[in-house]
């Protein structure tokens, strides 16, 4: 298995983009050229311990986590090939967003992907499985469950599971992963400022 443990990467981006050019239920085609995420989310990759469960020599873990999309993670093994993606405490989790391209990659874009939670490997159940039509471009897979209520998952882990190819092609490309949760309410940057002419009078300036 091969480890990887994240530095802080910020991404650039602004606004919700639609989950794909079109969407069926548990389908996901086109994909979206610019990564738009809503302002009240935040990336947690900097949190995360990252693994694989293969690569090959050249194309390894980090290559998920550059931010450059001409690289990209190969798998070097067996299916599923598994990306593992492990935190020091639970987090809330609402969305990953992977970049993938058929154009380029064919057979080794993945087609059929399970996304699992849990407290670890020995108890990741599924929570979202998505099949992609040829997908170039920014890939959203949302975490929220059935209920409106459940708009992220609480998890120490989060695996992403390639289960199959396109073409039936046995390894797998994924050129980046990003890993979205709830962006923490902000600390008031100004002090408590009274408006209360009888407050404002016995208020003590510092």
């Amino acid at each position: 298995m091969f480890f990887y443990s994240s530095k802080v990467h910020r991404s650039k981006v602004n606004s919700m983009a639609d989950s794909s050019e079109g969407e069926e239920e548990g389908k996901l085609t086109g994909g979206s050229q610019q990564l738009l995420v809503d302002d009240d989310l935040c990336e947690m990759a900097k949190k995360a311990a990252w693994s694989v469960s293969s690569c090959k020599a050249g194309n390894g873990i980090t290559s998920l986590r550059d931010d450059n999309l001409d690289t990209y993670w190969q798998s070097d093994g067996a299916q599923p090939h598994l990306v593992n993606i492990q935190f020091q405490k639970k987090v809330k989790l609402q969305l990953v967003v992977l970049y993938v391209d058929f154009k380029l990659d064919e057979s080794y874009t993945p087609s059929k992907i399970s996304i699992r939670a849990g407290d670890g490997f020995h108890n990741l159940k599924e929570i979202k499985s998505v099949e992609l039509v040829k997908p170039t471009g920014w890939v959203y897979i949302s975490l929220s469950g059935n209920d409106p209520r459940e708009t992220f998952v609480n998890t120490f882990m989060l695996q992403v599971t390639i289960l199959s190819n396109h073409l039936n092609g046995r390894d797998t490309h994924i050129r980046q992963i990003k890993v979205y949760g709830p962006r923490p309410n902000p600390i008031p940057l100004q002090p408590f400022q009274f408006t209360s002419t009888e407050f404002i009078t016995y208020s003590i300036v510092r």
